[in-house]
């Protein structure tokens, strides 16, 4: 049985032009021998009637959040539609189809409402559809709990609902259909050469999705990397075959070879409205230092860029937590600075670690724009620089041109 899980977006089903698109990619991939599994997310962007956003403003006119489980009652309803909507126009199209909800599909979560996460994945009752040759078409984002009640799992959980799918029905590939091409070298509307790129390693991609590009959720890739599942992204109006997301690439051996760290990197990307928090004369013992970063946690305060020593501690939160921070650290016997409007700037590139050049190649792009790095930090496959936010898509140019991403394929 050769199954394929396509997952559609929400701006791939925003009209019903886009949708009999969707419906086209359904029905090639039956014509050639695969049996489709389809995950669809909530029609079209906030706005849209029955986008996800627009559903959670029905409960939070007044400006009061309603309790999560009737949020996640709520929230689940935009992919139902969507399933039901899609499932009905493949059958106009002459194939048997039947619309689920996770539930019904099989999908078992914990209760942590709004960002529940899959336990496990009733198999066979997906396979008594294709068995029978009918084409599940399954609302994304959503499950439940043993005790029957509906989750949603959060931001991009569509994604995960592919990628969780894939892996428990052993899919030939998992294709995430998008309104764009694949993924690409850098942002399109910064850089102007971007470049979309063949073939990349999950690892490569969960850096990029994890540094702020939506193309895919982090979650999906981590889910297809752990169970060594093939993920396309490809583009519901456009038969361009995509980026292939995948262990091993077809140039792996070119990328990493010796001629110099301009060919260890696939991409750059941006992410906007960081605050970079410098905590210093901390008049207080361990335990004290311990339980602020507990309160911090506590208060929904993620940190990230974190380097800490004795003297001070410095690290980067998304903007829109400024205040929250600021009110809690007034509670502590220490002094503060934030400084706000920046944006962390990422070159990503698997298994650079350890091979010279590739961080003064960082430095000497910046410097040739006259940019200051405010602080940097690494990974295995990444480097990152605090940058003011006015001057990050210079830096994100400069880099893009300097590493040559626009010769990437």
């Amino acid at each position: 049985m050769n199954i394929i899980v396509q997952k559609f977006g929400g701006t791939s089903l925003a009209t019903s032009e886009n949708q009999m698109d969707a419906i086209n990619k359904i029905v090639s991939a039956a014509k050639n021998g695969y049996m489709p599994v389809v995950v669809v997310s909530a029609m079209g962007r906030n706005g849209s009637p029955y986008a996800t956003d627009t559903l959670k403003s029905l409960l939070s006119i007044d400006g009061t959040m309603p309790d999560s489980r009737h949020m996640d009652l709520l929230l689940s309803c935009g992919e139902v539609i969507s399933a039901v909507i899609l499932s009905d126009k493949l059958k106009k199209a002459g194939y048997e189809s039947e619309a689920l909800t996770g539930w019904q599909a099989g999908i078992v979560t914990n209760d942590h409402f709004g960002c529940a996460e899959i336990l496990s994945i009733e198999k066979e009752v997906l396979k008594s559809y294709l068995e029978k040759d009918i084409i599940p078409v399954v609302s994304g984002f959503q499950g439940i709990t043993m005790d029957r009640e509906i989750t949603t799992l959060g931001r991009g959980g569509s994604d995960t609902t592919a990628a969780a799918l894939g892996a428990a029905l052993n899919a030939d590939c998992v294709e995430i259909y998008t309104d764009v091409d694949g993924i690409m070298t850098a942002d399109p509307r910064v850089v102007d050469d971007a470049c979309i790129l063949e073939e990349m390693h999950y690892d490569e991609v969960f850096q990029m999705a994890d540094q702020g590009a939506k193309v895919i959720h982090p979650r999906a890739v981590e889910i297809a990397r752990q169970n060594n599942l093939s993920v396309r992204i490809k583009n519901t109006r456009s038969d361009h075959p995509g980026t292939l997301i995948c262990s091993q690439r077809q140039h792996f051996d070119l990328r990493y070879s010796s001629h110099g760290p301009e060919h260890l990197l696939t991409a750059v990307t941006q992410k906007n409205d960081i605050a970079q928090v410098i905590i210093s004369r901390m008049e207080t013992g361990l335990q004290e230092e311990s339980r602020l970063f507990e309160d911090m946690a506590n208060c929904g305060i993620s940190i990230d860029m974190i380097n800490f020593s004795p003297e001070r501690k410095i690290f980067t939160i998304e903007e829109g937590k400024t205040i929250e921070l600021k009110n809690l650290l007034e509670n502590y016997p220490v002094q503060f600075n934030v400084t706000p409007q920046l944006s962390k700037v990422t070159v990503i590139g698997n298994r650079m670690t350890g091979i010279p050049g590739v961080m003064a190649t960082v430095f000497s792009a910046l410097a040739e724009e006259g940019i200051r790095i405010l602080q940097s930090s690494d990974s295995h496959a990444t480097i990152s620089c605090l940058v003011r936010q006015n001057e990050a898509p210079r830096a994100v140019q400069s880099l893009h041109r300097f590493f040559k991403l626009h010769r990437r394929k």
